[in-house]
């Protein structure tokens, strides 16, 4: 990287395509359900799961083949109820920030994810603050 404060088109256009390989791998991998099988574990029709989407309630990105995808563990007790207040704390409903947040190594979580410590059962106040702190 650059010893300036800012990257040169070169170091730019890099990061960019590492992004874009990260989410094209992201939304690929195993725990990526579509929407209708999101819609099916939810018992609920795939207009619903959409909506959800829209508002912030699930996550959803689209994945390299253009088809949306929602992480499945979002759909389990330990995060349903999480996901809106975690994205409103981070003042945010893009799909991809709120997952970022939710698989990364938080330290005001003792280094785990905020998505592991809600399923070891932490109190959501104690993600939500690691959400606003961000």
């Amino acid at each position: 990287m650059t010893k300036g404060l800012y990257a040169n088109a070169a170091e730019t256009l890099a990061l960019l395509r590492e992004g874009q390989k990260y989410r094209h791998d992201r939304a690929r991998a195993a725990d990526m359900i579509t929407v209708d099988e999101a819609a099916s574990l939810m018992k609920v029709d795939a207009s619903t799961i959409a909506n959800w989407i829209s508002g912030g309630r699930c996550i959803g990105v689209v994945g390299p083949d253009r088809e949306m995808r929602v992480p499945r563990w979002q759909l389990e007790p330990s995060a349903w109820a999480s996901i809106q207040p975690i994205a409103e704390c981070l003042g945010s409903k893009d799909a991809w920030q709120v997952l970022d947040f939710l698989e990364t190594p938080a330290p005001a979580l003792d280094g785990l994810t905020p998505r592991v410590a809600l399923e070891q059962g932490a109190p959501l106040a104690r993600v939500l603050a690691a959400a606003m702190a961000e």
